[in-house]
C-alpha cells in the first residue's frame, strides 16, 4: 500500500515535552499547544505531552512553548510516532511503556537542572567547598587499635 500523504514519514518527527514547571501542568500545556493551532498530533502524558508532525511545525511549536517557561520545559526526541504499535502497551500486553522508567528518573532531576539554568543565566557563581583533609594513616591505625582493644 502506497503512502499517498504529501508528507513522507521521514519528514515527520515526534518530541516529548517534559514539564518541570511550577507554573504549568500537562493540561495547561495542551491548552497552550492547541491555542497555537499548529498542524500536529498531540497526546497528553503524565510528564507533559508528545507532539508529532512535520518537522517545521513541531520545531516551531516547541520554540513557542518554551518561551512560556524556558527553565521548566524540557524537550526530548522520541524515536516512534504517537500510536506506533511497537510502543503500544495494549499491543504488548500492558505494563509500563518502554522508556517510561528512564523518563521518570530523568524527570526527578529536572528541578535541579531548572534551578541551575536559571542561576547560570542570572550570573550566579557556583559555590566552592573545601575538600576535607585526608585521615592520616597513623591516626587511622590508632582508631582501629582502640576499637579492637575495647572488644
Amino acid at each position: 500500500m502506497e503512502d499517498t500523504d504529501d508528507v513522507s514519514k521521514k519528514d515527520v518527527i515526534t518530541k516529548l515535552i517534559i514539564l518541570s514547571s511550577r507554573h504549568m501542568m500537562p493540561g495547561d500545556l495542551l491548552y497552550k499547544i492547541y491555542a497555537l493551532r499548529k498542524d500536529v498530533i498531540v497526546k497528553e502524558t503524565c510528564f507533559g505531552a508528545e507532539v508529532s508532525g512535520k518537522k517545521e511545525d513541531v520545531n516551531s511549536l516547541i520554540r513557542d512553548i518554551r518561551i512560556l517557561d524556558p527553565y521548566g520545559i524540557f524537550i526530548k526526541e522520541r524515536g516512534f510516532p504517537i500510536g506506533d504499535l511497537r510502543r503500544c502497551r495494549a499491543a504488548s500486553g500492558g505494563g509500563a511503556r518502554p522508556g517510561f522508567h528512564q523518563i521518570e528518573v530523568e524527570a526527578a532531576t529536572l528541578p535541579l537542572m531548572s534551578r541551575a539554568l536559571s542561576e547560570y543565566d542570572m550570573g550566579v557563581k557556583p559555590t566552592t567547598h573545601e575538600k576535607p583533609t585526608k585521615l592520616d594513616v597513623d591516626v587511622f591505625k590508632k582508631i582501629i587499635a582502640d576499637c579492637l582493644h575495647s572488644l
